[in-house]
């Protein structure tokens, strides 16, 4: 742990993911924010755009870094790569990128990006410079599919239906998000094709010694603005009582500040505004289901991004993000 507030920078604060990091590291006892950086809203006060921050902070977008200790990017997606290209980012600062621009390759200008998602990979986390934070539907599947990883009881195709809120596709409106046609309405996209399919193979192929998953994904858009709620399952391994299925979901868990398993039902209210990840499994004719509930914004983008920080800086893993849930 460093014996001053580490310095931080945002870049793309505007974002709903960079004012995410905003309300948790303003709020971070190790941290300094030097830094929130915009193409577009240079000189304004923090506090006019993200309106929920009034009165927490003087901070203004500005274009430069500060010299920081570390630098999160809050980009679109493909966009990191051309910002490390065209900004004097020194090679000391540590680097955690938002976006999907890492974590399938992580190998990009003398950087090495480990894939930063803590509940699979906590000491290489741990020893990385750099990481790639892994995506929100991506978090919520892997949640409920590593301890079968670990154990290599995944020994059939998995298949999984999953809803997000509006906030998972951005702060740009278009035509999906639009409260009129969002608003009473559920839809697929991404049939079978969704992004973050890569990384959920590439990262459970890695934690079951190379054997990569058929992970068939209906991706689900909801009319609530946060939260994600999934449904996962895959045959269930012959000897494995449901006892044995949940106690091995509180076995690898144990040791997790912010993933639990829970016998009875889970929702999303549990869960929102949180950095909270819960699971709760089922034995049903010959599969196992398991219901994984994550806030898309929080467990799924800026809290675990600050998750991967607190680790790679030494502090407490859990520092910043004891988070109330939005229950009620």
């Amino acid at each position: 742990m460093t014996d001053r507030k580490l310095r931080v920078a945002i870049a793309g604060a505007t974002g709903y993911t960079g004012g995410e990091l905003l309300r948790i590291l303003l709020n971070h006892p190790y941290t300094e924010i030097v830094s929130a950086t915009t193409t577009s809203e240079e000189g304004t006060p923090v506090s006019q755009v993200h309106k929920d921050l009034f009165g927490e902070t003087d901070l203004c977008f500005g274009k430069e870094l500060n010299d920081p200790d570390v630098l999160f990017l809050c980009l679109g997606h493909g966009i990191s790569r051309q910002f490390l290209d065209t900004h004097d980012v020194p090679s000391e600062c540590r680097v955690i990128d938002l976006g999907n621009d890492f974590r399938l390759d992580g190998d990009y200008a003398g950087r090495k990006f480990v894939y930063g998602l803590c509940e699979s990979a906590r000491e290489e986390i741990r020893k990385a410079h750099d990481i790639a934070n892994p995506g929100c539907f991506a978090t919520a599947i892997q949640l409920a599919l590593l301890p079968l990883a670990k154990e290599s009881l995944i020994r059939d195709e998995v298949h999984v239906t999953a809803i997000t809120g509006s906030t998972g596709a951005g702060k740009k409106p278009g035509e999906t998000t639009h409260f009129s046609w969002r608003n009473d309405n559920i839809s697929i996209y991404k049939l079978f094709t969704h992004q973050h399919l890569g990384e959920i193979r590439q990262n459970i192929a890695r934690v079951c010694s190379g054997v990569e998953p058929v992970v068939n994904f209906v991706p689900l858009r909801g009319d609530f603005a946060r939260g994600i709620f999934a449904s996962v399952y895959t045959r269930a391994v012959d000897g494995m009582s449901l006892e044995d299925y949940r106690k091995l979901y509180e076995d690898y868990y144990a040791a997790s500040p912010f993933v639990f398993h829970k016998d009875g039902d889970i929702s999303m209210k549990d869960v929102v505004n949180t950095n909270k990840g819960l699971l709760h499994v089922e034995l049903h004719q010959g599969y196992v289901h398991i219901a994984s509930a994550i806030d898309n914004l929080v467990k799924g983008a800026a809290g675990q991004a600050v998750q991967n920080m607190n680790l790679m800086f030494g502090f407490p893993e859990d520092c910043g993000l004891r988070l109330k849930p939005s229950a009620f």
